[in-house]
């Protein structure tokens, strides 16, 4: 049984990238799928799909490379853990390298990035940063 659901997530994103396989499949969740539409919105994942099994759900994510199949997210950062969680209100929203990175939030009206937060002036729960 995985503790952080997040974590785990991010972990196979970033195993993946490391061994520079186009795709990983991870155990499928909402909060995960919102998590994956904000790394495609952002471009820093091609696609994925949500694949229906007999039991529960599958998410596979479309890693994106660059150049010299040069990853395109550099690092992926968990920030609000189980033990801890980190939360700001819409003034406190982080800029992540000054605005080169994405900071994902929960917030009340759903899962975005934090340039989307801010327009939207919501604050809520930091899952992550990318970079």
């Amino acid at each position: 049984m995985v503790t952080d659901p997040i974590a785990d997530m991010l972990t196979r994103i970033r195993n993946a990238q490391m061994a520079h396989q186009a795709f990983t499949s991870i155990p499928g969740s909402k909060m995960k799928e919102a998590v994956a539409r904000v790394l495609k919105d952002e471009g820093y994942i091609e696609n994925y799909e949500v694949i229906r099994e007999t039991i529960g759900t599958s998410l596979r994510v479309y890693l994106r490379y660059g150049e010299g199949r040069r990853p395109v997210i550099t690092s992926l950062e968990r920030v609000s853990k189980p033990g801890r969680r980190v939360y700001v209100n819409r003034h406190e929203i982080p800029w992540v390298l000054s605005g080169m990175g994405v900071a994902i939030l929960s917030t009340p009206k759903g899962i975005m990035g934090d340039q989307k937060a801010r327009k939207l002036g919501v604050g809520g729960e930091v899952l992550c940063y990318i970079w």
